[in-house]
């Protein structure tokens, strides 16, 4: 199908869907606590959509039985909220996706539950950081693989290792379009960047091995070694100059991220 160039009309609803994810997701990073049950947060997730106007990208999606995906400590992605109950010093990883007026937006982060340590905070730090750069590399007239390098380098520098199985990718009508957006590459590789192109790029780091395992639920992704792990996603929209990010939510890392729902990375 190749990369699809939206136009400013696509963008600006893709703009609204972006707005009301970041404010569900804000309501979900505000919800977490100890003791309380990953499903708990699937059902805010699926009510505070659904108040906004939308509808979640991920419910029935292949399958997938939730509103969102929950993913604690090595659970990398695509993890099913449940019956588990968080306990203070996990880290959760939220990835939520929804649909406005037939476009979609995807974003994600990783939270600690409670106090987390020095070594967890590190890696949720990393992770978005790896975001960060990410962002800043996607401008129009560079090429693809240097958002992946950037990502790549930035993980690496900081010790960590990026999840090569599972990638971002272009993002519009359908939650899934060209390109993938691999974590790691070259730069100067890939297609040419161009405005009207949207994205979803998101980091997944881990504190040792890459590589990955599938749980028996047949969705829940977990670090092959059992280590932990970190993820964080935003939609972006390529301009004429920076990348806009569709999905700003705030951050502790970041304090800037949230201010403004149309921020663009400098």
């Amino acid at each position: 199908m190749g990369i699809i160039i939206k136009s400013e009309r696509e963008i600006a609803i893709m703009r609204q869907a972006g707005k009301i994810l970041a404010a569900v997701l804000e309501e979900l990073k505000a919800s977490v606590k100890p003791g309380m049950k990953t499903k708990e947060l699937d059902e805010i997730a699926a009510r505070e959509i659904a108040r906004r106007g939308a509808t979640p990208s991920f419910k029935g999606y292949r399958g997938f039985p939730a509103s969102l995906c929950t993913s604690l400590n090595d659970q990398i992605v695509h993890g099913i909220p449940g019956e588990t109950v968080m306990k203070e010093g996990d880290i959760l990883s939220i990835d939520l996706g929804v649909i406005y007026e037939g476009f979609q937006a995807d974003a994600a982060v990783t939270v600690g539950v409670g106090d987390v340590g020095q070594s967890a905070q590190g890696l949720m730090e990393a992770t978005e950081g790896a975001l960060r750069v990410g962002i800043v590399a996607a401008k129009a007239g560079g090429r693809l693989g240097d958002i992946s390098a950037a990502i790549q380098k930035h993980a690496e520098a900081k010790g960590y290792s990026v999840v090569q199985e599972y990638t971002g990718h272009g993002i519009g009508r359908q939650m899934h379009e060209d390109p993938q957006i691999a974590n790691f590459g070259k730069p100067g590789t890939g297609p040419r960047l161009k405005k009207g192109m949207t994205f979803a790029l998101e980091p997944m780091l881990n504190k040792g091995d890459w590589h990955t395992r599938v749980g028996d639920d047949a969705w829940t992704v977990y670090t092959a070694d059992g280590r932990l792990s970190a993820h964080f996603e935003h939609t972006i929209a390529i301009t004429d100059d920076k990348a806009e990010v569709l999905t700003a939510i705030s951050s502790s890392v970041d304090g800037k991220i949230g201010k403004e729902q149309r921020e663009v990375y400098a």
